[in-house]
């Protein structure tokens, strides 16, 4: 004879213990694809270490990454484009 109950059998009020400690940092999962400016995509990789860090560590994260875009924002606009033309000449008479 066995002294284990069935599980159909088991009571219903017992705590169920989740697989898992739910006070942990858990991914977010939120998909991020590829923009094609390997600067930007490994900024928004970056994202992904706030999956492992608690609540509070995000801020650093997020401000870090923020940065990184803005500077990479403000670079396209630096960027030397063609040489404005000459003025024309004007003489003072």
């Amino acid at each position: 004879m066995s002294d284990t109950v069935p599980e159909s059998e088991a009571p219903h009020d017992a705590p169920v213990e989740p697989d898992h400690d739910p006070a942990a940092p858990a991914p977010l999962n939120v998909p991020r694809g590829p923009t094609g400016n390997a600067e930007v995509d490994a900024l928004l990789e970056r994202l992904a270490d706030a999956d492992h860090l608690a609540t509070d560590g995000h801020l650093e994260v997020y401000e870090d990454v923020h940065r990184g875009l803005r500077d990479a924002l403000t670079a396209l606009d630096a960027r030397p484009g063609p040489p404005a033309p000459p003025a024309p000449y004007q003489s003072r008479s």
